[in-house]
Order: C-alpha cells, then structure tokens, then sequence
C-alpha cells in the first residue's frame, strides 16, 4: 500500500501506487515493480522518462541561473520563442507555465481583438466534448458539463456547437455578430480521441478568414510531435491559426506553456495586458529547447509516423472478431479504442498487468505512449493491452450470461 496523506486536497481520485524511477518508456514503482507508460503523464512525456540529453541540460541550468523576472530580458526565452516560430510559421510567442494558462492568454487575445474592432461583449466559439482546462474562463470553454459542475456562475462570452460540422459552425458565426474567435482541438483527446474529417481544419479555417475571426488551436495535447507532424495543423493543407496553445510535451515533464500569435492576432497583448511570474524563465526555456533538440536529432518524427501504421493494425488484427469494440482510431500516438460498454476499470486492471492507460468518456482506452517507443515496445503495449480488453470483454460476457 502506499501512504496518502490528508494534508493534500483531495482534487484527484488517485490510484494506490507511486514511482519512484523512470527510465524511457518504463516505470518502476516503490515496490520494485515496472510498467510501461502507455500515458506518458498525460501526453506530456514525449521524449520518455530521464531522457539523458533533457536531464544534462535541466542540471546545468539549475546550477547555473533557474529564475530572473520578465521585466529582464531573458535570452533562452527569445531563443525558444524563435524557435517555435521557426517550426509554425506563426510570428509570436507568450510563455506561461499550462496549457491552462496558455488557453487563458488565448481568451484574453480574442477578447482584446474584439474590443479593438468595437465589439463590447466578445463571443468564443468552443465545441462540444472540448477540454481546455480547469481555471474558471477554461472550464467554461470546456464542453463538459461534468466540468462545469458546482462552478456557476461560469463566465460568459461563449457559444458551443459540435465538433468536426462546418454546417454547425457557419450557422453560429451568422447568428452572432459578436463573434471574435473559434476555439478547437485538432483532435479532441479528453473527448476520446475525436478525429476530425480531413477537410475540417480547413473548412475552420475558411470559415475565420471570410468573417475576420481568430482561428485558435488548442495543441496543448496535439502538438510537439504526438500526431507525427510538430503541429497538428501542418496535416492540413493551408492551415495556419492566428493562435496555437502549446504545453505537455513541451517540456517533457518540466512545466512550461505557450500562447503563438500571427496574422490578426500578432501584437494584440501589448505591455501591462497579460504577464506570468514564472513564464519562460531559463530553467523552463533550456529544458523546452533539449526537447525541440532532441526531437529533431533522433529523428522522432519519423519513428512516430513509421509505427503509427503497425500499432493500428495490431490493434485491428488482435482485436477482430470482438464486438464490443466498436472503433480503433489514431492520429500518430493518440490512440482510442472505443467500447460499447464502460471500462473505467481497465485502468486499475491494467496495473496489475504491469501497464499505465487511461479511460476516458468512460467507454474509451486511451494510448498517448512516448514518441521514442520502440517497435519491440510497441508491440509489448499492443499486446498488453489488446489482451487486457479481451480478457475484460469476456468477463463481462460472463457475468451477463450468469
């Protein structure tokens, strides 16, 4: 058993186990045991876990200068912030410390573009089944009302509709003249891995040029190599937003964010409109920069996109003739395994075989494996899991016969 604590809130419904060790895409836990993290913290440790080159750089910078201020200039903010617009083709860059607050500096971009062309009460479009975090003006973005719960008032100023239907979304921009912003996920990963039709992005896009509004992505899950490109987006012909949310795997574990800016957007947020502490200071920036580094150095883009392939039809081959599985969808290292049936308890079921998921929209396994896994670990995770859910599947087929 490991020790909780009820000095901590209890915000979080934790599972009885913690690690003390990780290396790659292994886990070892305070008992000796190793999982393989088939979650990578949620999307965020892309390059694995005591990846040496991030370790190296996080060490020497600590002993070398961690925090200054913003009212300084910060030379691996800038070279950071160039970098990111380098790989985007966007033009700016605020960094803040979440995709949360990266989200929030989003809101407040499109509030302030509105109030420049005299809207006195700015609209966001957001969608349905959304997620883009939890601090008061995000959780009301989010399309989930599980979210929204016992947090009313929620704050005004956005319209939902559903994700991937352009029709939806034309429909809301001619109802409200007050429309400044559309805000979405290239897939919706806290949704259950939703994968938008192909044109989707580009119909978004369209759809924000004619009528003079911020397209905004949030990447915060998407971006930094997870769906095979850097971004998202860059599957898309002719698609670049006014505003990209970036954080997770940006610092792979270390915690930094960031607000990109370009067209419409650029030059908004002027000085004393938005700010952050602890946004962008040198700890966070060396580790953000190794990451980018070492991505492109070992050629992590490319191992993504040559194993995407296999782990889907892995999946397919181990999974055919299970009707319960309703759907097997990717894009590059998101995966979702929809069930016809809830199975929130293959996540503890799924530690006890010595692997870490996740479960959302209660019916869908959720894969967001780091982007240096091997094929032999590929395999491994295909294997564990597909026997997991073929084993849960027939106990349930049990218990109803029963």
């Amino acid at each position: 058993m490991t020790k909780s604590s009820t000095a901590v809130m209890p915000t979080y419904g934790r599972l009885d186990i913690a690690f003390t060790k990780g290396e790659g895409v292994w886990l070892t836990d305070s008992d000796g045991k190793k999982y393989l993290d088939a979650l990578s913290g949620i999307a965020v440790c892309n390059l694995g876990h005591a990846h040496p080159a991030i370790a190296k750089a996080i060490a020497e910078q600590a002993s070398t200068l961690i925090h200054t201020s913003n009212i300084y200039q910060i030379p691996l903010q800038i070279e950071l912030a160039e970098k990111l617009t380098e790989l985007s083709g966007m033009e700016q860059v605020f960094f803040c410390n979440s995709g949360a607050e990266a989200n929030e500096t989003a809101i407040k971009i499109a509030r302030k573009y509105g109030h420049s062309k005299g809207i006195d009460k700015p609209v966001i479009i957001v969608m349905d089944a959304s997620f883009h975090g939890r601090t008061m003006a995000t959780l009301t973005a989010t399309g989930n009302p599980k979210v929204h719960a016992g947090f009313e008032p929620l704050v005004p100023g956005f319209v939902r509709v559903p994700y991937n239907d352009l029709d939806a979304l034309r429909m809301a921009i001619g109802h409200w003249p007050e429309a400044v912003a559309v805000m979405v996920e290239p897939v919706q990963g806290e949704g259950g891995v939703k994968i938008p039709d192909t044109d989707y992005l580009a119909g978004v896009r369209d759809l924000c040029t004619q009528r003079q509004l911020l397209m905004m992505l949030d990447e915060v899950q998407t971006g930094i190599g997870r769906t095979g490109t850097w971004f998202a987006f860059q599957q898309s012909d002719d698609v670049v937003p006014d505003v990209m949310m970036l954080a997770k795997g940006l610092g792979n574990g270390m915690p930094i964010g960031a607000c990109l800016a370009s067209g419409l957007a650029t030059d908004v947020l002027q000085p004393g409109n938005h700010g952050s502490t602890f946004g962008g200071n040198p700890l966070a920036c060396r580790a953000a920069l190794t990451v980018l580094e070492t991505i492109e150095s070992e050629h992590v883009l490319d191992n993504v996109s040559s194993l995407t392939h296999d782990i889907v039809n892995g999946f397919h081959d181990a999974l055919a003739g299970q009707e319960e599985v309703k759907t097997i969808r990717s894009s590059g290292f998101m995966f979702g395994i929809e069930l016809t049936i809830p199975c929130t308890e293959l996540v503890q079921q799924a530690l006890e075989k010595g692997i870490l998921i996740n479960v959302t929209a209660d019916k869908i396994v959720r894969l967001l494996p780091p982007l240096i896994m091997t094929k032999d670990e590929a395999n491994t995770m295909v294997s564990l899991v597909s026997n997991l859910v073929i084993e849960f599947l027939a106990s349930k087929a049990v218990k109803s016969v029963a």
